[in-house]
């Protein structure tokens, strides 16, 4: 059984177990949410697909941490001018454990 859920702009491909690090959400550590943004669900023979949402599935995560991602670095560069700039950024995640998928 898996199911295709939408946090944010992202989507993502779940089952009961996995752990997602999607953008930051705003709810507390060990709390538990409810995705109800669900575009596919597949259990066996019974395939259901959104348009764009599926009002009869929702998914219930767990809020493992919060987090950030690996550093990604830009730098600019232009030859013969002295000019060169080097920036970072680190995108904050929230580590979503998927606890249910349930299905009516």
């Amino acid at each position: 059984m898996f199911a295709v859920i939408q946090v944010g702009a992202n989507q993502y491909k779940v089952s009961e177990g996995d752990v997602i690090e999607a953008n930051r959400l705003e709810n507390e550590e060990g709390k538990t949410i409810t995705l109800e943004q669900v575009l596919m669900y597949a259990k066996d023979k019974d395939i259901r697909v959104g348009q764009p949402f599926l009002k009869d599935v929702k998914v219930t995560a767990r809020v493992v941490a919060h987090t950030l991602d690996a550093k990604k670095l830009s730098f600019k560069f232009r030859r013969r001018k002295g000019i060169a700039k080097r920036r970072g950024h680190r995108q904050q995640l929230t580590a979503l454990n998927i606890s249910k998928i349930e299905a009516k």
